[in-house]
């Protein structure tokens, strides 16, 4: 008996540690820290309007959050996989992703995706093989959906960095042919660098799809998931999405197209 109720005590507190382990006692959100109006750091803090849309879903749920910077957002996502970051707000929705990723029905943003070049260097582009051949960049993590993912892996040569100012200075040097980025990203960077005469977005986009909250599978707190999702469509019935990405795309000085852009 002596060594039995030690034992039972042991297995008792492992299955109590288990339990709160699996609890949901946190969302900690997080997303990608160069993707204006979206999201982004400045430096002391994640903002942006998907931020503050994912902040304003789970106060009005009263469920605890802490919005959170982890760096590029390729850590963003290999935090997402193994459940330390509990939502990602916002980003597409890819066959990739879906693997540790559970997406909310709602969309946030339509999110047009370019091809940046150089004014002096540009080039002919009425599509996706205009840019077999040639040197491309995206930022590491990204993922852009409707196909283009897999066309890019099999056809197109293709180099990262952690951040889309890295990629511009390799396009104004020449080490590479275009940069793939967010559109509106892409313009609020030219237009706080003061870079506009230098470099060009070419049409048409490379594809215009939405962008969701996700949770990560691997984390307890993806059972809010569906209140996270009811609470969305109240807002966007509200016109509430629309007005927070208004916002911040006047405080950028984006042109109002975003806005129009968004559901």
């Amino acid at each position: 008996m002596k060594t039995f109720l030690p034992a039972l005590l042991l297995a008792t507190v492992a299955v109590a540690t288990q339990a709160r382990a699996a609890e949901c006692v946190k969302v900690v959100v997080s997303a990608d820290s160069d993707y204006a109006p979206l999201h982004w750091y400045d430096g002391k803090r994640l903002t942006g309007a998907s931020v503050e849309i994912a902040s304003r879903a789970l106060t009005a749920l009263e469920i605890p959050f802490e919005v959170r910077y982890v760096g590029p957002f390729h850590r963003v996502l290999k935090e997402a996989e193994t459940g330390e970051v509990a939502m990602v707000a916002s980003l597409k929705s890819t066959p990739e992703r879906q693997q540790y990723l559970a997406y909310t029905s709602v969309p946030l943003f339509s999110n047009p995706i370019a091809i940046f070049v150089a004014r002096d260097r540009s080039f002919a582009y009425s599509g996706w093989k205009d840019l077999i051949g040639k040197r491309g960049a995206i930022t590491q993590g990204n993922q852009f959906g409707g196909g283009f993912d897999d066309f890019m892996i099999n056809n197109l040569r293709i180099e990262t960095a952690q951040k889309a100012y890295m990629n511009f200075t390799k396009l104004d040097s020449g080490k590479i042919d275009y940069l793939i980025t967010g559109y509106y990203s892409g313009l609020i960077y030219l237009n706080q660098s003061k870079q506009n005469d230098r470099f060009m977005a070419l049409r048409p986009y490379i594809n215009e799809t939405d962008n969701f909250i996700a949770m990560s599978r691997a984390n307890p707190c993806v059972k809010h998931l569906a209140r996270i999702n009811a609470q969305l469509e109240v807002m966007q019935k509200r016109g509430e999405l629309r007005a927070i990405l208004e916002r911040y795309a006047a405080e950028l000085k984006v042109d109002s197209h975003v806005a129009a852009t968004a559901p």
